[in-house]
């Protein structure tokens, strides 16, 4: 019988790949990681984490200028990126710190550096070489750069949470998470911003009521943006601005641009080729139910294998595998009513179906839906709107699919996610005593289907 080093090695300690480490040491397994860049992954590093904070520093701009309404009248302070920057940092170290100990309170052997896979059961990072009875790959995504003239120029989410000082003007392309909460954040701050997209509506997969209003949102917020826009060209400019030329010939000058175009599995340069480990065309890991690979004794998991990339899917997806690997389970991974948020300004949050998508299903729809001004912008007559979203099932009354744009859509979100994964019904939610006033209590009020 082969003997290895270690049970399991887990390449790559982002959320699923620290999940799944831990885990499956707590089943007793030997248990061993590898990771190039940071503890934690994208997320804490440069995703999840740093962009909320960034969010949240964006936001103060309204705060000061909304306060004038209620009685405080100070002067509007001045933005200092570096402070916020260094504070941002501080706290990734923190967090990348936890994350590491978190590894050594398991009894998880860690190595630093790139792994590659020499053989099915043979890892090497560096110089070192050990070897593994199950292997898995969570290594994640990386942002893709489009490939037109001046490819060089541009700059990826990765490289705007390390900038050392706000740029004046920014293009930011792209129409999905990354490019429209970027785009809020960086108008927060005070640069001047363009968002571009190549499509005629932001958020591709959103209910359209959603990306109707986000449209609208965006403008509001002093947002110049370009829809059925495809950047064909990179240059600099003479004075050492950029010059981002436009398939239709039209042009702008701007001094950083983001693309925010999507990301892509991080499966290269890890061996998998030359072991037969099917992949597909994007990159992503193809694996069945228990995220086994076409090699028997390799597995991957979370943004690697481009289902859902969220955090939450990658962590529910970790601890199915150690259940099943080392715990003698028998679990499966649920896609259905994962809820998610972007954290634009304000927020979207969504759980189910869209209504286009609950038609196409084959369901016989009725849909609620309420727009108001949030009572907070009563007073500070910001031209700001809310959006509340029910899609149910006429036969069977239950609620497919809840949507919602407006403050803290996140947080609202997730409990009523809870109670779709419940089962809950329209008459469920209207014998529900709403919470006065909030905004929350709209879910539970609105009794007229809309026209």
């Amino acid at each position: 019988m082969a003997t290895y080093d270690y049970d399991l090695f887990v390449i790559g300690v982002g959320s699923g790949g620290v999940r799944a480490a831990r885990m499956s040491a707590s089943y007793g397994a030997r248990v061993a990681t590898a990771e190039a860049l940071h503890m934690g992954g994208t997320c804490v590093n440069v995703g999840c984490i740093p962009k909320k904070l960034y969010v949240y520093g964006a936001h103060y701009a309204d705060d000061f200028s909304d306060a004038s309404a209620y009685g405080w009248n100070a002067s509007r302070p001045k933005m200092d990126w570096p402070v916020l920057k260094s504070n941002k940092d501080t706290e990734i170290a923190r967090l990348n710190g936890i994350y590491s100990g978190l590894l050594d309170k398991a009894g998880v052997t860690h190595f630093d550096g790139r792994a590659k896979l020499l053989d099915a059961h043979t890892i090497e990072i560096g110089e070192t070489q050990v070897t593994a009875e199950k292997i898995l790959v969570a290594t994640g995504s990386r942002p893709f750069v489009q490939d037109i003239p001046g490819q060089a120029l541009l700059s990826t989410s990765d490289d705007a949470f390390a900038l050392e000082q706000l740029p004046g003007r920014t293009l930011v392309l792209g129409g999905g998470y990354i490019a429209v909460e970027f785009a809020g954040i960086f108008a927060g701050l005070g640069v001047e911003t363009t968002l571009a997209y190549r499509g005629p509506k932001l958020l591709r997969g959103f209910d359209e009521d959603l990306r109707d209003m986000m449209g609208t949102s965006v403008v509001h917020r002093g947002i110049t943006l370009r829809l059925n826009a495809t950047l064909a060209e990179v240059s600099r400019t003479e004075r050492g601005a950029l010059l981002a030329t436009f398939d239709n010939g039209d042009s702008l000058e701007t001094d950083f641009i983001l693309a925010a175009t999507g990301r892509v599995p991080a499966s290269d340069d890890l061996g998998l080729d030359a072991l037969g480990v099917e992949m597909a065309d994007n990159g992503a890991i193809k694996v069945d139910e228990s995220f086994r690979t076409s090699v028997p004794n390799i597995y991957a998991l979370g943004d690697v294998i481009d289902r859902f990339q969220l955090t939450p899917v990658a962590i529910k997806e970790a601890m199915v595998f150690a259940a099943n690997a080392f715990g003698g389970g028998s679990q499966s991974m649920n896609y259905d009513l994962i809820a998610t948020a972007v954290f634009c300004q304000p927020n979207i949050g969504v759980v189910g179906l869209t209504e286009q998508q609950a038609i196409e299903m084959g369901h016989d729809v009725i849909i609620f839906k309420s727009t108001f001004r949030p009572l907070k912008h009563t007073l500070t007559g910001r031209d700001e709107q809310s959006l509340m979203k029910l899609v149910v099932d006429s036969a069977t009354d239950r609620v497919l699919g809840i949507h919602m744009m407006g403050a803290e859509a996140g947080e609202i979100i997730q409990g009523f996610a809870a109670a779709m994964t419940a089962g809950i019904t329209k008459a469920q939610l209207d014998q529900t005593v709403g919470i006065h006033p909030t905004a929350a209590e709209e879910f539970v009020t609105m009794r007229e289907p809309a026209a």
